[in-house]
């Protein structure tokens, strides 16, 4: 099988390139393990939240005060990090875990700090849609409210239906009261003026 040339590697570099992050700004002669970063920054933030727990904490203070009592209580054959050199091992492995951790912290925070920035757009993005939302819902109020004045109201239905019925009753009483004229008239003989 023939291995790829440089021209297919550039063309395969390109196709595992992510749209969401941004490009580095210089390139790298060393190449990329597939999901490398991503691993790289889990391991990283994994490590900074070891480092920032008080079990850390307490592991590492034991460990120097059992260091520097071992090297100072020891018989002088027996010591690996002497009292008289200034325990310069416990001195070196201290800066080289220093070294590397800071490095790793900050590798951390600015991951934290992509995962803030996303956050926050989200947030502003979903702050935005409220907004149109209750804009929409207050421009539909205020439309209905328009629409519902043209509307009959039961308290206007109750007075346009209770002057019909004053208007009723008033005619069924002119019609009671001429009934009642009307059959007094006829009950009533009527003289004939001749007699």
């Amino acid at each position: 099988m023939a291995r790829p040339d440089r021209a297919q590697r550039r063309d395969a570099a390109r196709r595992d390139v992510r749209l969401d992050a941004p490009k580095s700004a210089r390139t790298s002669l060393v190449p990329r393990l597939p999901g490398g970063r991503d691993r790289m920054g889990r391991f990283s933030e994994a490590f900074a939240r070891g480092m920032g727990t008080p079990w850390f904490l307490v592991g590492m203070s034991v460990f120097v005060t059992v260091w520097l009592v071992y090297n100072s209580v020891a018989p002088v054959d027996a010591q690996f990090d002497p009292r008289a050199l200034n325990f310069t091992l416990l001195t070196l492995i201290l800066s080289l875990q220093a070294s590397y951790a800071a490095p790793m912290i900050l590798l951390a925070q600015n991951r934290q700090d992509d995962r803030d920035r996303v956050q926050i757009e989200q947030d502003r993005q979903r702050a935005e849609r409220n907004l149109a939302d209750t804009e929409y819902l207050a421009r539909e109020v205020v439309a209905l409210r328009l629409a519902m004045k043209d509307v009959v109201t039961r308290e206007t239905l109750r007075a346009e239906l209770r002057s019909l019925l004053d208007e009723l009753d008033r005619r069924d009483r002119e019609a009671m009261l001429d009934a009642a004229e009307h059959s007094d008239t006829a009950s009533t003989p009527t003289r004939d003026p001749g007699r």
